[in-house]
């Protein structure tokens, strides 16, 4: 079986039949010879690679409570074309968070530097706060826009 899905998705490297404790080691030795690597799994057996691994990606309708535990991302729909998706959408993510953290940081600042300066009220102050989160939770927001495809 697991010679059919490589066929299907193009892997060209194919280990099946492997105990945990081996799993573990190629996991290792592929982190060695490639650098990151991403483990694909969904049982009980899979979670001590899962958990070596730099990415761990549990499928999650057939998968087992270890390996969703255990697991950096869980596939919902057990599709491994959502694989593609789900780098894109954690790039995105990142670059969402350090934005939200640059604007908080600078608005805190603003405020700061505005209130040793000029005096700002109170109100004022709180005012230019929250309305910084709602721009925050916005821009957090944005990552809703883009569906798998």
């Amino acid at each position: 079986m697991a010679g059919a899905i490589a066929a299907q998705t193009g892997v060209d490297q194919v280990y099946a039949g492997l105990l945990p404790e081996d799993k573990v080691r190629v996991v290792k030795e592929l982190a060695a010879q490639y650098g990151a690597v991403a483990m694909v799994g969904d049982g009980v057996n899979d979670a001590p690679a899962l958990a070596v691994a730099n990415v761990g990606i549990a499928m999650g309708a057939a998968g087992s409570d270890v390996a969703l535990e255990t697991a950096d991302v869980v596939l919902m729909s057990d599709d491994l074309t959502k694989i593609p998706y789900v780098k894109s959408l954690s790039a995105r993510a990142q670059r969402i968070v350090w934005q939200n953290i640059g604007f908080s940081l600078f608005v805190i600042a603003t405020l700061v530097i505005s209130n040793l300066l000029v005096g700002v009220p109170l109100p004022l102050g709180v005012v230019g706060h929250e309305g910084s989160t709602l721009i925050v939770v916005a821009n957090g927001l944005r990552l809703l826009r883009s569906a798998p495809a």
